[in-house]
């Protein structure tokens, strides 16, 4: 564990309150900063009749974190040159179609909209109520129901969270890959990430000593219910997780903010900050907005990139802030908003890393590749000029008339085009520079116009006799 927080003691009395405060079992809790692990820990039980108390390695049920590692896989697949984002589903599953109605609106079903909860397939799987529960896990008798995958509303209409949704792309998972879907997440994504302590719930009996139980929301008392088990669940929620571990998934999302990126074998970082990236917004208030598996919640000035999870018994949640480098954990056994307390905890985290000194250390060298951009642009006819810098690890155009504007460059594979970062109004537009037949860069294609590169001018009293 890195060196520990001075704050400590006040992390570890929000999340005491939490429990007290919501009448809970337990819950257990993490935060990141920066590249370590910076706090973690238990309050209350992991198993009441038991007595056993919950710590960072106490095993909950995910829920719909889960979505987070489906999303991840497809794009892994894409990357790999095996799916297409804007394709229909039905291209790679072809019996969607016979289990469709007529009116379903199928084609326009792609697997980005399924992605971002926009696809408007119906909620959950026909057949399910979770209050008994009851839930069709297995995507094959899912197609196999004639009218089971329709449409409630026009794809691209409006976000319309979709269990259905997920469960069809851990179908297309397992067929583009040609691995089960649970065994490709084990191969692609966990193992190279070293979380020893997350997988499906099959027939690992080691988990059962660690293994929180679930309580029910209580009725008219002090005594907790054991929650019904929920059934299983797959590529939209089947996953059992620990803090630690999901602390270490935490890490990778920040790591593709970092000039080192998040390692090698799990997605690249252009595709990591791509699941981020806001692309629909929910609601008039426009504090919430969805990306691809992944969402932002604002809260006050801030804007966490989160998912939380909710199955009977249990309530969770991850949520990190890219800019800070701070992220959360947090974990219920029982019916409580988890999100509200990742977001809390990772709140006072931000406060104190604002509050303290921040860290000096070198600045990441210039990439020789990038060296060549650097510079000066103007727009003809404009007074208007703009640099390009290598600024915090990436390359970012700056306006000095304009401090708010800092657009960030995502590279695209290609030497000399790239996109640009979410939050400006040219975010996903492509950047294009222009090389003369010397080698020299002359210009740039930003989004909608041509910039000029300015040449240097050495002054006069620089020029040797």
């Amino acid at each position: 564990m890195a060196e520990r927080m001075a704050t400590e003691p006040e992390l570890d009395a929000a999340l005491a309150w939490f429990v007290k405060d919501q009448r809970l079992a337990g819950a257990a809790a993490g935060v990141l900063c920066e590249d370590a692990a910076a706090w973690s820990a238990g309050a209350g039980f992991a198993d009441l009749a038991q007595g056993a108390m919950t710590d960072a390695g106490t095993l909950y049920r995910m829920a719909s974190i889960t979505k987070t590692f489906t999303g991840t896989a497809i794009l892994q697949l894409r990357d790999a040159g095996l799916l297409d984002l804007d394709e229909p589903a039905v291209k790679y599953i072809p019996e969607m179609r016979d289990a469709a109605p007529a009116e379903a609106r199928i084609e326009q079903v792609t697997l980005r909209r399924m992605l971002a909860h926009a696809s408007g397939l119906a909620s959950e799987p026909p057949g399910t109520d979770w209050a008994i529960p009851l839930y069709e896990g297995l995507a094959a008798r899912t197609l196999g129901q004639p009218g089971a995958v329709a449409t409630r509303i026009p794809p691209g209409q409006h976000p319309k969270y979709s269990n259905l949704a997920y469960q069809l792309l851990g179908e297309v998972i397992t067929r583009a890959s040609g691995t089960a879907y649970a065994e490709y997440i084990r191969e692609a994504i966990l193992l190279p990430l070293g979380m020893s302590s997350t997988g499906f719930e099959v027939s690992h009996d080691w988990r059962a000593a660690r293994r929180a139980t679930g309580y029910a929301p209580r009725a008219f008392s002090d005594e907790l219910d054991v929650a019904p088990v929920a059934p299983q669940l797959w590529a939209e929620g089947g996953l059992w997780s620990c803090v630690d571990d999901l602390l270490t998934w935490v890490s990778v999302q920040l790591g593709a903010y970092q000039v080192a990126g998040p390692g090698p074998g799990v997605l690249s970082a252009a595709s990591l900050r791509e699941m981020h990236a806001p692309r629909y917004l929910e609601g008039e208030d426009w504090t919430r907005a969805w990306g691809l598996s992944w969402c932002a919640v604002r809260r006050g000035e801030t804007a966490w990139i989160q998912h939380s999870g909710r199955l009977p018994g249990f309530s969770t949640a991850v949520c990190f802030h890219p800019e800070s480098q701070i992220g959360a954990v947090a974990l219920v056994n029982g019916s409580a908003e988890a999100a509200d307390l990742a977001m809390k905890l990772a709140s006072l985290a931000l406060g104190w890393s604002r509050a303290r000194p921040p860290r000096i250390s070198l600045p990441p060298p210039t990439p020789d590749a990038f060296r060549p951009l650097l510079g000066l642009y103007s727009r003809a006819g404009h007074s208007l000029v703009i640099r390009l810098e290598w600024r915090n690890g990436m390359l970012t155009f700056t306006n000095a008339d304009e401090p708010w504007w800092r657009p960030r460059l995502l590279p695209t594979g290609e030497p000399w085009t790239f996109t640009v970062g979410p939050g400006y109004r040219e975010s996903g537009e492509q950047v294009t520079f222009h090389r003369l037949p010397d080698g020299r860069i002359d210009s740039v294609f930003l989004a909608d116009a041509t910039w000029g590169r300015l040449e240097h001018v050495t002054p006069a009293d620089e020029v040797l006799d």
